[in-house]
């Protein structure tokens, strides 16, 4: 949490009908989705736990501290990207500002990790099914529309956790191990089509009190995901194989360094599994249409790199 600064508006908000609160606002999906939202006509007040220059008049950033705080104006509009285990710890806020309609981005990570052979995974699965639910079981006691959207790998701005990652271990390594065939399919989906789906399901009157999967234009086996992400740094492919113990002994060395401390053997494992997502449901209800994995220069920006 914050420290005892209870909220800080760094700007006004102008006047209007179309008010919607963010929490997250800072994230990847925050940062494509803020500019889609002024644009789209919406006023924001974006939550953060740590102070941002306001760049758009139309956006009025609220620094998060551990207690609740007052707003001049009610907000029934919410949009919620923080890690979803934490949204229950402001459900009296929500309450308070008159909460109408809340969007809320989830993962499908609480149906891929479930029966993860890493017991952190495990634990983090649970966790998002049971957030899921009392999301739910609130919103429906408080006669509030939810909407919960779970996103399948993302990747884009080169900010991302996935395919960056990938970038960056081939950039400092010059290749990317696999275990077996690393052949189980996968649906990236950019963070702006995430942004947009947010928006989208925010303003569609039949999308409410549902929940969605959300998943990238392609589908496409793992090991030809990586090879994209040589393809658009112009390197060389390389893709040894390589035993599950020696994965597993990598993976131990790797965690000692700060930036693959989360890495585990379960990840050479799904490598192998498939990870696909039917989004049919939201293309109908919102008309969600995510586009095919090309990456850009910008999504495995070397300036991100560390």
């Amino acid at each position: 949490m914050a420290d005892d600064t209870d909220f800080l508006v760094s700007t006004p908000l102008p006047e209007g009908k179309n008010l919607v609160g963010v929490f997250g606002a800072t994230s990847l999906v925050g940062t494509c989705l803020l500019p889609m939202l002024t644009e789209a006509g919406w006023r924001v007040r974006a939550f953060s736990r740590k102070v941002v220059d306001p760049l758009d008049d139309k956006v009025a950033w609220q620094l998060i501290s551990s207690s609740s705080f007052p707003l001049e104006e009610s907000v029934s509009y919410w949009i919620y990207l923080a890690p979803i285990w934490v949204l229950p710890d402001y459900f009296a806020l929500l309450e308070t500002q008159g909460v109408k309609r809340l969007v809320v981005v989830s993962s499908t990570s609480r149906f891929t990790k479930d029966d993860s052979t890493d017991p952190e995974e495990q634990a983090i699965a649970l966790r998002i099914a049971d957030a899921e639910a009392r999301v739910q079981e609130w919103a429906k006691n408080r006669g509030v529309e939810w909407v919960i959207l779970r996103p399948t790998l993302i990747y884009g701005l080169g900010l991302d956790k996935n395919i960056s990652e990938i970038a960056r271990f081939i950039r400092r390594f010059g290749f990317f191990p696999l275990f077996g065939k690393a052949n189980g399919l996968r649906q990236p989906i950019h963070v702006a089509d995430v942004a947009g789906a947010c928006l989208a399901a925010l303003q569609a009157p039949c999308a409410a009190n549902r929940a969605y999967n959300i998943s990238g234009g392609e589908i496409l086996a793992y090991r030809d995901m990586v090879s994209c992400v040589f393809s658009a740094l112009g390197r060389r492919l390389c893709l040894p194989i390589v035993p599950l113990w020696a994965f597993r002994l990598a993976v131990t060395v790797l965690r000692c360094l700060p930036r693959y401390r989360k890495w585990s053997t379960a990840m050479a494992e799904r490598m192998n599994r498939d990870m696909v997502f039917d989004h049919a449901e939201a293309a109908r209800d919102f008309d969600f249409k995510p586009r095919a994995f090309v990456l850009s220069a910008e999504d495995v920006a070397t300036e991100h790199s560390s």
